[in-house]
């Protein structure tokens, strides 16, 4: 039993010590490796608008009675007493954001079929013509340090009908409007 005991207090002497020496391997085989740094992030924006100064009625066209341009519409007045009399004009859309866009949808007012005989009205986007609403577009309009446009041209136009019984008999009063539609591109 002696012996036994002997045995035992041997064996757990060793044991004791093989612990200790895979402790100390074990820690002499492990090390921690760090990142460190740091990050600024700028601000953002989103700014897709009209270039106001940009705005100019084209040569031939009769003048707005009155007009208001800001950076997110614009809002005019006209006459057109006789056919051919029209009204045109051209403005820059910027993006001078961060983010680039894409024009998804362009929402125009339908002339009535009475009206369409005497009265045509046409959108062009960068040198695409739109006569009536188009919601299927993806149109991109990234952003570049500030220089990159897209010209947007508002034609109204007063045409001679094929019958001339055709024409107002009295001022009619046609409300137009166009919606340029952006979203942030993906």
């Amino acid at each position: 039993m002696e012996k036994n005991r002997g045995t035992q207090l041997i064996i757990i002497a060793c044991l004791s010590a093989a612990i200790l020496f895979m402790t100390v391997g074990f820690a002499v085989y492990a090390s921690q490796l760090t990142i460190n740094g740091t990050a600024t992030v700028s601000p953002s924006k989103w700014s897709v608008h009209y270039v106001t100064d940009s705005y100019a009625e084209s040569t031939g066209s009769v003048a707005a009675t009155s007009k208001t341009i800001t950076n997110t519409d614009v809002t005019y007045a006209i006459t057109l007493e006789k056919p051919t009399d029209f009204y045109e004009f051209t403005i820059n859309v910027i993006n001078d954001g961060t983010f680039d866009a894409v024009l998804k949808s362009l929402t125009m007012t339908s002339l009535t079929a009475e009206q369409q005989k005497y009265l045509t009205y046409t959108l062009t986007y960068d040198g695409t013509a739109y006569t009536a609403s188009n919601s299927s577009l993806s149109l991109a309009l990234p952003h570049t340090s500030g220089s990159n446009t897209k010209p947007v041209k508002v034609r109204v136009e007063y045409i001679q009908p094929e019958n001339s019984s055709d024409l107002p008999q009295t001022a009619v009063n046609v409300t137009l409007t166009a919606s340029l539609d952006y979203e942030q591109s993906v």
